[in-house]
């Protein structure tokens, strides 16, 4: 975790957490650490986890089994791509498209490099 970003700590898990479900890493109806024991691995309040915890339960990636603990849904990992293209289409894509038209370049521009660099 980026403790000096300006992206808060609880989003910062929930990417890192969204990362080992695209890449499976962590596999769908997996139990995940316990809100103690991941807040221990990535040193942060354990109110931190549960907050990034209550998130991904409310984009429904993952839900709490009351007294066993918390699992990734069956479609984790489909609801984790939604996630990140939410955020990307609200956080990012405005910022490049501001850049875009400040720096003069137009689609076409973007798309030849985005096609050098697939």
């Amino acid at each position: 975790m980026n403790f000096r970003a300006p992206i808060p700590i609880f989003l910062q898990i929930a990417e890192h957490i969204i990362q080992l479900i695209i890449s499976e890493n962590w596999k769908e109806g997996d139990r995940i650490p316990s809100v103690r024991d991941f807040a221990a691995d990535v040193e942060v309040n354990p109110n931190t986890v549960v907050r990034t915890y209550n998130l991904l339960s409310q984009e429904g990636i993952i839900s709490n089994k009351r007294g066993v603990g918390y699992f990734l849904n069956k479609n984790a990992k489909k609801l984790s791509t939604v996630y990140l293209k939410k955020q990307f289409v609200n956080k990012e894509l405005p910022y490049l498209i501001k850049m875009m038209k400040t720096l003069d370049i137009n689609f076409e521009d973007l798309k030849k490099k985005y096609n050098e660099k697939i």
